[in-house]
């Protein structure tokens, strides 16, 4: 049976305004989490700012901010230098760089901002921060996944679902829906992601969205009373899963294949909530590229 989605770009503000808000906390998610996962860790103090000379006292040739943890940009940016000839400086600015970008407006430093939400992309957009483009070939890309000028387009999508320790529960006698999360038979079962990781704020976005901002308080109040923890990153979720802390956990669908790689603690499964016909089905959220409006250098920026 297919599965049902419930795409965020109803939600692009309210994710803009949740990640505005969580903007400045040295996390990421770690943020994300930790290095080879999806963190997106906001990059520290002294490393940041290392980039940030290198940026300046770079050529320039190619200038990109990026919120999306480093192990999932770094080889797409080394592609793109073979591919094209042109210097990529980087700055990894996590959660910062949303409000980077605002902050520079007049005096615009970065060419391209990949981001991990498109939220927030969206937001930038609104904001009149990013150029419209029309590159070759886009029309094969859905509307869903872009701007309606182009300026942003979705480079990977990700589902949020249920990750349940085999050992410890079976498929049949997992929770269906969000909602049951609240159920006090699930208290101390499950573990969840902090409330400035930015998987939960999409989520939590796409659920006012759907239920209003009064019942999408107190789901979140009593999901918080629920659960048996609440962890930094969903990295922490599918080990701890995993090694049988919890009989599932909420994450983003990609860590559930992650630990399923792992050589240990691997007898997971994985649940789509939401599926029923009435239901809203699983929330799904999605990383892009956008380019900046007035960019220094807006023709490498369209290579």
């Amino acid at each position: 049976m297919a599965k049902r989605f419930r795409l965020l770009f109803f939600a692009l503000m309210a994710v803009a305004l949740f990640a505005l808000a969580a903007c400045g906390a040295t996390e990421e998610e770690g943020n994300e989490e930790p290095a080879a996962e999806e963190t997106e860790e906001t990059t520290e103090g002294a490393e940041e700012e290392e980039q940030e000379e290198q940026v300046a006292e770079g050529t320039g040739e190619l200038v990109v901010y990026s919120s999306r943890n480093e192990d999932f940009v770094n080889a797409l940016l080394e592609k793109f230098e073979q591919d094209t000839g042109i210097t990529v400086q980087p700055l990894h600015a996590g959660d910062n760089a949303v409000n980077r970008i605002k902050g520079e407006a007049g005096n615009v430093q970065a060419d391209i901002f990949i981001s991990n939400d498109i939220g927030a992309l969206e937001h930038l957009r609104l904001e009149g921060l990013l150029e419209g483009s029309d590159p070759e070939g886009v029309e094969s890309i859905d509307e869903k996944y872009r701007a309606e000028d182009n300026s942003w387009i979705a480079l990977s999508a990700r589902t949020r679902v249920l990750m349940y320790n085999k050992d410890l529960i079976s498929e049949e006698e997992m929770p269906k829906t969000i909602e049951e999360l609240t159920d006090p038979k699930w208290e101390g079962d499950f573990a969840i992601t902090r409330g400035g990781n930015g998987g939960m704020i999409a989520h939590v976005s796409a659920l006012r969205q759907e239920l209003g901002d009064e019942e999408t308080k107190e789901w979140i109040s009593q999901v918080k009373d629920n659960a048996g923890a609440i962890l930094e990153g969903h990295g922490d979720i599918r080990r701890a899963v995993g090694a049988g802390e919890f009989k599932f956990g909420l994450v983003n669908n990609y860590y559930y294949h992650q630990q399923l790689r792992e050589p240990t603690d691997n007898n997971v499964g994985v649940i789509y909530p939401d599926q029923g016909d009435d239901e809203m089905g699983a929330v799904v959220n999605a990383a892009g590229v956008g380019l900046i409006k007035d960019a220094p250098n807006g023709e490498n920026a369209q290579a």
